[in-house]
């Protein structure tokens, strides 16, 4: 009977303690839960948190036989329209599928000879972020099948001309070849004064 007892109370014993760093373990678990999740936010907020976040857009030029033009990262051209005011776009449904806008989540990064002060963002009507340069609402063109082709170079689809954009925030209002052998614009007609008269 002694031995019984003893027994029990030496399982009891063992039970006891495994509990005990059981509910230590989940304590320590929660409590380093608590201060990584309380220390994410303040990471995002810093920039340093990885994700979307973080992203920028990166506008950088190419180089043409019109001189510099801009693009994204990745070498598209980028476009501005004759239409559009001064942070503050047109373009949207069927002109926004043809001309898609240029957006951003994150910062905006210059390369080449783009001036970072130039770049800046306004909110379209949908709520994303478009990119704007020296005030013009920026754009790709649909009908560029590769990075470096500036196939929309003097179109005036939609009512008024595209053009590529310089380093200067000026439309360039001639015909363009890109440098890396890519396919030509057509010759711009008629064309109407840069800068998007603002």
């Amino acid at each position: 009977m002694t031995a019984l007892v003893r027994t029990r109370r030496s399982a009891t014993v063992r039970l006891g303690a495994v509990v005990g760093v059981s509910a230590g373990v989940a304590l320590l678990a929660a409590c380093s839960s608590a201060a990584s999740s309380s220390s994410t936010p303040a990471a995002a907020a810093s920039g340093t948190a990885t994700g979307a976040s973080t992203a920028g857009m990166l506008i950088t030029t190419k180089t043409s036989s019109a001189g510099s033009f801009l693009a994204n990262g990745s070498g598209r051209a980028i476009y501005l329209w004759m239409k559009d005011g001064k942070d503050s776009s047109a373009c949207s449904g069927g002109c926004a599928s043809a001309w898609p806008p240029v957006t951003a989540v994150g910062a905006l990064t210059a390369a080449g000879s783009v001036n970072q002060a130039d770049l800046s963002t306004f909110t379209r009507s949908d709520g994303t972020k478009q990119v704007a340069y020296d005030g013009h609402p920026l754009y790709y063109f649909e009908g560029d099948p590769a990075a470096g082709t500036v196939t929309g170079q003097g179109s005036d689809a939609f009512g008024a001309k595209w053009w590529l954009v310089d380093p200067a925030g000026t439309a360039i209002t001639s015909a363009v070849t890109v440098s890396s052998g890519a396919a030509p614009s057509a010759p711009a007609s008629s064309a109407s004064g840069g800068g998007g008269g603002y």
